[in-house]
């Protein structure tokens, strides 16, 4: 039974044609919420704030999921640093104050486990938030990442709204975007994989040591997170959302290679950075609640391929 949400509540899902935002729309409307706003970047530019007003004002929304964001790997994020700081930080400036200002009184900020220090306990608790130095990496990404947590918490606290943010580790799944080099590691290094194996190329490289862990979420099961905290967590501490596994970027790619049925040699390109040595995030808060991840590793990769080859025609693979 839910208690923040009603079955007749509007639910604008802000980034709603992503892979995070239409995996939550696909959940919400298998649990019965109907009413949903799914508007594209055409309908409404969310770096516009009088598009915003003017769209708040237009449709009414009772709720808000912000699952907008401009999203890349560690060559994107290296490479476009300050687009990621200033991007992200308008688009979640202007939806949570918009919201405040037309008296929306539940939100939904997702963000990032990127967030946590590059040397934080293991797992990472909610509590280690700004308690050391960001990955370098990423810096831009996790500021604003930041500042939104923080401005849902603050608008919460000095306005009495029920914001609440949840902090989901590196996400994988239908939808994702398959760029060889600015995509997250798993898409990409699906591309990778299933070039080499149509263009029978001996060696694939994967980028850094190998030796970095990781912790992987398939977006489903973060969609059936983020629908269990807005029908019933309210609190202004965050939540981490993740799948309490984690393994080596190295086991990963042969996983990935198993997958996709490539079978020649994978290669280090060690002019390339690793990021993060470990983020596994402690994901006891959100499972005394009563969530758990449902989708493993293994199946959710085959879930991804999947995906990716209805997409091929789509890609230039020569």
């Amino acid at each position: 039974m839910s208690e923040y949400l009603k079955p007749f509540d509007t639910i604008l899902i802000a980034g709603g044609h992503g892979m995070v935002g239409s995996a939550i729309v696909r959940t919400l409307k298998a649990n019965g919420y109907h009413n949903l706003l799914v508007p594209s970047r055409k309908e409404l530019d969310l770096t516009d704030q009088r598009a915003v007003r003017l769209y708040y004002e237009n449709q009414h929304p009772d709720v808000v999921v912000i699952a907008a964001a401009k999203v890349g790997g560690i060559y994107a994020n290296m490479t476009y640093p300050a687009d990621f700081l200033y991007d992200n930080l308008i688009i979640e400036c202007n939806l949570i104050h918009e919201s405040h200002r037309v008296g929306i009184d539940r939100l939904l900020f997702l963000g990032s486990t990127c967030i946590y220090p590059k040397f934080a306990p293991q797992p990472i608790p909610e509590e280690a938030l700004l308690t050391g130095m960001l990955e370098p990496t990423n810096e831009g990404y996790a500021l604003a990442k930041i500042a939104g947590v923080k401005l849902a918490a603050l608008y919460r606290k000095q306005y009495g709204h029920n914001y609440i943010s949840a902090m989901p580790t590196n996400l994988y799944g239908p939808g994702d975007h398959y760029h060889p080099e600015n995509a997250h590691v798993i898409p990409a290094l699906i591309r990778r994989f299933h070039e080499a194996k149509e263009r029978n190329q001996q060696e694939v490289a994967m980028w850094g040591t190998g030796k970095v862990y990781r912790e992987f979420l398939h977006v489903d099961d973060l969609a059936r997170g983020c629908l269990f905290l807005l029908e019933k967590y309210s609190d202004s501490l965050h939540v981490n959302i993740g799948s309490n596994e984690e393994i080596t970027i190295a086991d990963l790619a042969k996983l990935i290679a198993k997958t996709v049925g490539y079978k020649g040699r994978i290669i280090n390109d060690l002019s390339k950075p690793d990021g993060t040595p470990r983020k596994k995030s402690d994901i006891s808060r959100i499972t005394a609640l009563g969530w758990a991840p449902k989708i493993s590793l293994t199946e959710g990769l085959q879930m991804s391929y999947k995906d990716f080859l209805q997409k091929i025609p789509h890609f230039a693979i020569a």
